[in-house]
């Protein structure tokens, strides 16, 4: 049997088992995200990735205070109190969510960046296969069987797992917290990760105790597989030394078992003052499906939806109060994430629907803070299928923070995302090395995509101004399905005009995005009869 064959059969066996105050965790050896930064200015960054599992609801997390009577409309059931909603400082006509608190606070004083509407063209609206879009970094007309940080893995380290670890690698190059293996961890032959899952305590592990086997058959085998777990695991002995250095954190946490994100964080904080150079963590919170009871209908600020952002909020700043109590605040960049947001009209069940784009955080000392794109618009007369308009591909997020936090070539990061993604302005210049000034949004309030007629009929005339380079229009109907591309091609700068023939589509309303550079805009159009 030849190498790469034997070790894409018995890679998924080698389960080893550990928890982390009460988590179970997965150690993995090598990534292709990883390996790029590991090699690209030897920097101490880490990447912290919050999974929100379920597909949360954007609209009532991040709420569009400047059309709010639209707001209502679409979800009366479950809007929520105008003077409920939270401020942010330098925002006009955006809030957040009561609950988040925590998370104004952070945003207030600049450690807070906001992405509006997230998603990617033609998106999924099944969990499995919303999550392995994002996972993959895969269009949602194709299949990968790869993560986006395995494919590179596998070129880059073509006798993975011999040989790791090593002295330049010593420690995990990746850690997730949970039970379910990534996909974003799969090569193309070999599975790039060891999962270790046993239901055990943090302490034990750390202290070397574990459950006694029991004299049975069976209970000697699992003595000898546990055998060979210590003695080929030697990333548990790397994360067992690492916590060992760690005996006080920041109080700011909630008691253990009362908030499973924040118990997760605090783990990841733990493990980073400790020295590990593990340089990405994965952790995650579920239940963000909700369908039906989102809120209390006598007060729409509590219930369900408001628990969880409670939690993720109390989380976060929980764990950044952490960061800087342990002196690592500057090394840390966090993120979230959800497989899709929820549709803009809420449904009869005092719920929401699976849906299109919708905001993501970014958290740090060294993030470029505000909020990135504009509020979503919302039509007067919304319909049950009306979805939230795309503004950022979330590849590109994936992309900047890959260049601007990992300081990885701008060529290694199409290699790994398969295609190029426009730039962002996420992460200080100063903290990777000089990139120059990012160009943001500054155009808003500036048309940049218009069509006219608006409303039209058989047809309109779309026009738009590119700065030059590249320049993409896209067309999208209101299930965020990507009706037509109009163009993808590099223009000079100035202004263009394209025909939109629609003769064939349906009446009601669509979308079109211009995305030039790091510049973009959504145009709302609608066709009549």
């Amino acid at each position: 049997m030849k190498r790469r064959d034997f070790f894409k059969n018995v890679t998924p066996l080698v389960v080893l088992p550990s928890l982390i105050n009460g988590f179970s965790f997965k150690a993995y050896g090598a990534l292709p995200l990883l390996d790029a930064i590991a090699n690209a200015g030897n920097n101490d960054h880490v990447l912290v990735l919050i999974q929100l599992n379920g597909g949360n609801d954007g609209l009532n997390t991040v709420i569009p205070l400047d059309q709010y009577s639209a707001y209502t409309n679409a979800r009366s059931n479950i809007a929520i109190a105008e003077n409920s909603v939270l401020k942010l400082n330098g925002v006009q006509g955006t809030g957040l969510h009561p609950a988040m608190t925590g998370l104004q606070q952070k945003f207030n004083d600049g450690k807070i960046k906001i992405i509006q509407s997230v998603g990617y063209p033609t998106p999924s609206f099944s969990h499995f296969r919303a999550t392995d879009i994002w996972l993959s970094a895969a269009d949602s007309n194709e299949t990968l069987n790869s993560g986006w940080m395995g494919r590179y893995l596998d070129y880059e380290y073509a006798n993975y797992p011999t040989g790791y670890p090593n002295t330049q690698m010593p420690d995990p190059l990746a850690i997730q917290i949970g039970s379910i293996l990534s996909l974003g961890l799969q090569g193309p032959d070999v599975n790039m990760g060891m999962s270790i899952t046993d239901p055990t305590n943090f302490y034990n592990l750390i202290n070397g105790i574990q459950d006694p086997a029991p004299n049975t058959a069976a209970g000697k085998e699992l003595t000898y597989i546990r055998t060979m777990a210590k003695q080929t695991n030697s990333y548990a002995t790397a994360i067992t030394n690492a916590a060992n250095k760690i005996t006080s954190q920041s109080p700011a946490y909630p008691a253990p078992g009362k908030n499973s994100l924040a118990d997760q964080l605090k783990i990841v904080a733990r493990l980073v003052a400790g020295g590990l150079k593990t340089k990405v963590y994965m952790v995650n919170l579920g239940g963000f499906d909700n369908h039906d009871s989102q809120v209390d209908v006598a007060n729409t600020s509590i219930g369900v939806h408001a628990t969880l952002l409670g939690k993720v909020s109390e989380a976060i700043t929980a764990f950044m109060e952490d960061l800087k109590f342990l002196s690592i605040s500057n090394r840390v960049l966090g993120m979230t994430f959800s497989e899709f947001g929820r549709r803009i009209k809420s449904n009869s069940s005092i719920g929401t629907d699976h849906g299109a784009a919708a905001p993501l955080f970014i958290f740090g000392e060294q993030v470029v803070p505000g909020v990135l794109g504009n509020n979503p618009a919302i039509p007067a007369n919304v319909n049950v299928n009306d979805n939230i308009p795309m503004q950022y591909d979330f590849r590109s997020i994936y992309g900047s923070i890959l260049e601007e936090w990992f300081c990885v070539s701008s060529s290694d990061v199409s290699n790994i995302l398969l295609k190029n993604y426009q730039s962002l302005p996420l992460v200080n210049p100063d903290a990777c090395v000089p990139m120059g000034i990012h160009d943001q949004n500054v155009a808003a309030g500036t048309s940049l995509i218009t069509n006219y007629p608006n409303p039209f009929g058989e047809s309109t005339s779309i026009q738009f101004e590119t700065r030059g380079d590249h320049t993409l229009i896209q067309v999208f109907d209101t299930m965020g399905k990507l009706v037509t591309t109009l163009t993808d091609q590099e223009y000079a700068a100035g202004t263009y005009t394209l025909r939109f023939e629609s003769s064939a589509l349906p009446t009601g309303t669509y979308y079109a995005r211009l995305q030039n550079g790091s510049f973009q805009q959504v145009r709302t159009m609608l066709k009549i009869e």
